[in-house]
């Protein structure tokens, strides 16, 4: 009997193993889902302090605080041989009651024709003024110069927002290519959620973090991406 029992044991414990296995790998996969969320956030903090950093190539403080979300894009890998195309990864940070919220993960894509070589890299920050922008993320995305509006943003401590005329755009654009700072025109390049990375984060998609007016508190937001949130809160706080 005791031999009888050994075995049965024994085969139990093999037709476990896979089972273990399996119930650790959706950990790895999450560990590794969690360590790029990581790195992207700490990435689009970076760039959003170098481009605060400076004064006199800052985005405008009034405009900054009148901003709905801001949008980070770090590192746009941009490849022209002929036909050109634009390709990178970023955050998108929603201004609410409760302060930035929790940043949700997007993509940018686009193309381009003409005569052109070459291989660049461009930080991209945008400033979504009003819910146009906003509403479009939480959708299908959209294509700056297309759905929505975006013109260069206005630069420097003496840019005020009472006098700029770009004060109705839906997106203020501005990048930073080789070191320079400065509002860019943006056309053809279209944003869009990154689902698959917010719903293994958040368990939730970018409608859901960014539809709602309250946002997670930074406490409670995943190890790691809070420092988006805390960077835009040092240059533009929520008052409450």
């Amino acid at each position: 009997m005791k031999l009888k029992s050994i075995g049965f044991l024994f085969l139990a414990l093999i037709f476990a193993l896979p089972a273990a296995a399996q119930d650790g790998a959706p950990s790895d996969d999450l560990r590794e889902d969690l360590n790029t969320a990581r790195k992207r956030a700490a990435e689009a903090a970076k760039s959003f302090r170098e481009m605060m950093s400076k004064p006199d190539s800052a985005i405008p403080a009034a405009l900054l605080d009148k901003a709905k979300a801001v949008i980070i894009v770090p590192g746009t890998l941009r490849v022209a041989f002929g036909l050109g195309g634009r390709g990178g990864r970023g955050v998108v940070s929603r201004r609410t009651v409760n302060g930035w919220s929790e940043p949700a993960f997007i993509k940018i894509g686009g193309g381009s024709f003409g005569a052109q070589i070459g291989v660049s890299k461009t930080d991209y920050i945008l400033l979504v003024m009003n819910d146009g922008g906003l509403k479009g993320l939480m959708e299908d995305g959209f294509e700056l110069g297309g759905d929505v509006g975006a013109v260069a943003g206005p630069i420097g401590r003496s840019a005020g927002a009472s006098t700029n005329p770009t004060l109705d755009a839906e997106i203020l654009s501005y990048s930073k290519a080789k070191g320079l700072y400065a509002g860019v025109a943006l056309k053809g390049i279209r944003i869009y959620a990154d689902n698959n990375l917010n719903n293994k984060v958040y368990k939730k998609d970018a409608k859901a973090i960014l539809g709602t007016d309250s946002g997670m508190p930074i406490g409670q937001m995943p190890s790691g991406v809070s420092i988006v949130p805390q960077t835009l809160t040092r240059f533009s706080p929520v008052k409450g």
